[in-house]
């Protein structure tokens, strides 16, 4: 309080000026029409101002808020998309788990979740994402994860509340994938080379591929629903000894920057992978 008092007596008359500056405009302003306008004009475009930048600065710090708000929204969305449910066979199906029917009778075949990564590499030949989201959350091991340009990669282990994914840059993951135009189907994998680019090996010769092909998920996937986005043909390599492309491709993805992905569960997924291992018996 004493140091208000000494700072007052200092600049007492500089305030005195101030204080009078502001009474005189203030009698100016209700004296003359003219002044009052533009001082009302020059008042309303500063607070206009002054409030635009408080609302860019709140919009800034509330946009991790809006990020999630807006995966939770298109996760919402997804699971309503008709090509996550499938009609059965029902002149060959006698039982059905009615946990996933609805009531016409269809079952749904994927369910979308949504996930922010909390942890990523690229640089290694062995790359992995880490997810803040686990079992408690509905994770399982084999779970497909999605980026909002393209797939990412499969959950290899989970705890309650984390789930590590085993991304597209690892030198052991294998992917079905297939030229959008035609369905010639192969294998998406990487070289440990440039992070951008994966290798899809397997490509019949008689497919018609060129530069700039869309090549997206097969049917044939267990993991990943089809027709997701995995790239663009950047090149095409002919082994005259093979009868199969080697193509380049460009990843939709973009993994130096995934933030938020979405975990997409094949209600099937375990039915389907035992009985793809299952070992065949003689007749």
């Amino acid at each position: 309080m004493k140091n208000i008092f000494f700072f007052i007596r200092r600049y007492f008359t500089f305030l005195s000026f101030l204080l009078l500056q502001v009474f005189a405009i203030i009698l100016l302003t209700r004296s003359s029409k003219t002044h009052e306008a533009f001082f009302t004009d020059a008042t309303s475009e500063l607070t206009g101002k002054l409030n635009k930048r408080y609302s860019n600065l709140r919009s800034y710090f509330s946009l991790s808020e809006t990020n999630r708000q807006l995966a939770e929204e298109n996760t919402r969305l997804k699971n309503l998309l008709a090509s996550n449910i499938v009609a059965p066979d029902s002149s060959r199906i006698t039982h059905t788990d009615t946990t996933h029917r609805d009531s016409s009778g269809r079952y749904r075949k994927f369910t979308w979740l949504p996930a922010r990564v909390i942890g990523n590499t690229v640089t290694l030949q062995t790359n992995f994402l880490t997810l803040e989201r686990g079992s408690n959350q509905g994770v399982k091991k084999g779970m497909a994860v999605i980026g909002p340009q393209g797939i990412v990669g499969v959950v290899v282990e989970t705890s309650a509340n984390i789930s590590k994914v085993m991304s597209l840059l690892h030198r052991n993951s294998r992917v079905s994938a297939m030229l959008k135009k035609d369905n010639n189907a192969g294998s998406i994998e990487w070289d440990g080379n440039d992070p951008s680019i994966l290798i899809l090996r397997n490509v019949s010769k008689s497919a018609k591929v060129v530069k700039g092909d869309s090549v997206v998920t097969s049917t044939y996937s267990a993991n990943f629903p089809s027709h997701l986005m995995v790239g663009t043909v950047a090149s095409i390599v002919q082994d005259p000894s093979s009868n199969f492309y080697t193509l380049k491709i460009k990843t939709a993805t973009n993994f130096f920057n995934v933030q938020y992905v979405y975990l997409v569960e094949n209600t099937r997924y375990a039915e389907q992978v035992q009985l793809e291992n299952t070992p065949m018996t003689n007749q």
